[in-house]
């Protein structure tokens, strides 16, 4: 058994990204445009640790 995929709630994707990649070392996997249900913009961004496979995902919460 094994992790492939985790969230994470934050409150700035760019921040998130910054944090993870650059004081952590994390590889992005993924930084996708997306949209909500009802068709407001959100993003689909995955980080990992350099040679892992668990991923983590990193989401906005909504409302």
């Amino acid at each position: 058994m094994r992790l492939e995929l985790i969230t994470i709630v934050v409150d700035d994707y760019d921040r998130a990204i910054a944090f993870f990649t650059g004081a952590l070392g994390f590889d992005l996997v993924e930084d996708t445009p997306s949209l909500t249900n009802d068709g407001r913009p959100k993003r689909w961004v995955v980080v990992r640790p350099p040679g892992a496979q668990t991923r983590i995902l990193l989401a906005r919460a909504d409302g």
